[in-house]
């Protein structure tokens, strides 16, 4: 019997699990932030699944594209590591609720100490029982952990989606800052060199001082412009840094064509809002939590049934009578049927049904309100163009008439003044155009590859 017992007792620890234990050591936190290695990205990157984004052939080489930075986020991002963390609690969830309960084993002894003992034994009990009302609930409480767990990973996957977004959006953001500042720069150069020749003119007694102080105050406005972008530039770039996963200070190199490019072609409207419920993986998500829910409030129903408990017993009582039979034991739901856990799942259900009507409402109106403010903002370019072109034809007008000294040399700088300002203005439409562009993408689930259609 004590082989038997140490056997029994073994058998139960091999299927234990174990400990092991996971600390935050100082090593831990500086591997994380020395951040990952760039081509074990691109390897990821190349291999990603993923139902919105498409994997492919990353060449940093050449520098860094807004496509490129959109898989890279995915695969590096810090903070989907954690979220990503929620797909294995799920799948616990899961594997707990096919779990059936564990039998229970119950024993009994008892020696005579006292009384008339002659002829008597020591008497046992031994009740083998298991609970079977679990086999009318397993089916339903299986659902929806599975349910709930498919909306795990589709929220998991839309966190990514929106994190691919942001990356491309920074970096676009990027890529026109740099264009702005490139095209501030050349207008600085010019201007020194003015600012360089007036100043002998003044000398000679060509000019004024009233154009040398015109001269240096442009300069000077170029300037402000210059820092401004700075540091819009500095901003954009640590945000980018940060969905990359890549720590401070790590040399990062942009493509420029393709962040330039016009927007790509735009879907029709009809096919955007046909498939919305099944492209919006938020959408999807949540039409699986209310699944989830269901078969929750399904399993609160069946659990209504009472709890029925089965065993088999085997007796020896003290004079040696022995007895075998079974156990039967059934609960009495009086006075609890579950109303409180019945209504509350009822009441949940009901809220994430008009939960998902509402979004899915919203969604449709986003997309719609993106479209018309792109029609519009497509209007405002080609103005924008036409004046800027307008303006360029005067600018060389002016600068001949400063040559023959028809013109004064201040007129000629507020006409160049607004010359650059609108052709600041264009390049901000163009980028407002890739941002609502993105912005289209996360709304309407529908990815669009920047194509390397330059701006001029």
């Amino acid at each position: 019997m004590r082989k038997f017992w140490c056997f029994f007792i073994l058998l139960l620890m091999t299927g234990c699990a174990r400990y092991h234990p996971l600390p935050l050591t100082a090593e831990a936190e500086q591997r994380a932030l020395k951040g990952p290695d760039l081509q074990t990205l691109v390897v990821k990157a190349s291999r990603l699944k993923h139902p919105l984004l498409k994997p492919l052939p990353l060449n940093l080489r050449d520098g860094l594209s807004p496509d490129e930075a959109a898989l890279l986020a995915v695969v590096a991002n810090p903070d989907l590591r954690a979220i990503r963390d929620e797909k294995k609690i799920a799948a616990a969830q899961v594997l707990e609720a096919g779990l059936l309960p564990n039998p229970r084993l119950a024993a009994e002894y008892e020696s005579p100490t006292g009384g008339e003992t002659q002829d008597t034994v020591k008497a046992y009990r031994l009740e083998l029982s298991w609970e079977i009302t679990e086999l009318l609930l397993r089916s339903a409480r299986l659902s929806s952990a599975r349910a709930r767990k498919a909306a795990v990973d589709l929220t998991v996957a839309w966190k990514e989606w929106q994190v691919a977004e942001a990356a491309k959006l920074h970096t676009l953001r990027l890529l026109w800052l740099q264009r702005k500042y490139a095209l501030l720069g050349r207008v600085a150069g010019e201007r020194r060199k003015r600012l360089l020749l007036i100043r002998k003119a003044v000398a000679l007694g060509e000019k004024t001082a009233l154009d040398l102080s015109a001269a240096r105050a442009a300069c000077q406005e170029i300037k402000l412009q210059l820092a401004s972008i700075r540091e819009k530039e500095i901003r954009e770039r640590s945000a980018l840094m940060r969905l990359l996963g890549l720590p401070p200070g790590t040399p990062l190199r942009l493509e420029r064509e393709k962040g330039l490019s016009s927007w790509p072609p735009l879907p029709e409207k009809k096919r955007l809002l046909s498939g919305l419920s099944r492209r919006r993986l938020d959408l999807v998500a949540l039409k699986m939590t209310y699944r989830a829910q269901d078969a929750r409030l399904r399993a609160e129903v069946l659990s209504q049934f009472p709890r029925i408990e089965v065993g088999i017993l085997r007796a020896r009582d003290i004079e040696d009578v022995l007895t075998a039979g079974f156990t039967l034991s059934i609960e009495l739901p009086f006075l609890n049927r579950q109303q409180s856990r019945i209504a509350l799942a009822r009441a949940t259900r009901e809220k994430l049904y008009h939960e998902y009507l509402a979004r899915l409402f919203s969604a449709r109106g986003e997309v719609v309100e993106i479209l018309e403010r792109m029609a519009l903002l497509q209007q405002k370019i080609a103005v924008s163009q036409r004046t800027v072109a307008g303006l360029r034809e005067v600018l060389r007008t002016y600068r001949l008439a400063l040559r023959q000294g028809n013109v004064d040399l201040l007129s000629y700088y507020q006409l160049e003044d607004e010359f650059l300002k609108r052709r600041l203005e264009l390049l901000d439409l163009y980028r407002l155009r890739n941002e609502l562009g993105v912005a289209l993408e996360l709304a309407s689930g529908i990815y669009i590859p920047v194509e390397g259609r330059n701006v001029r």
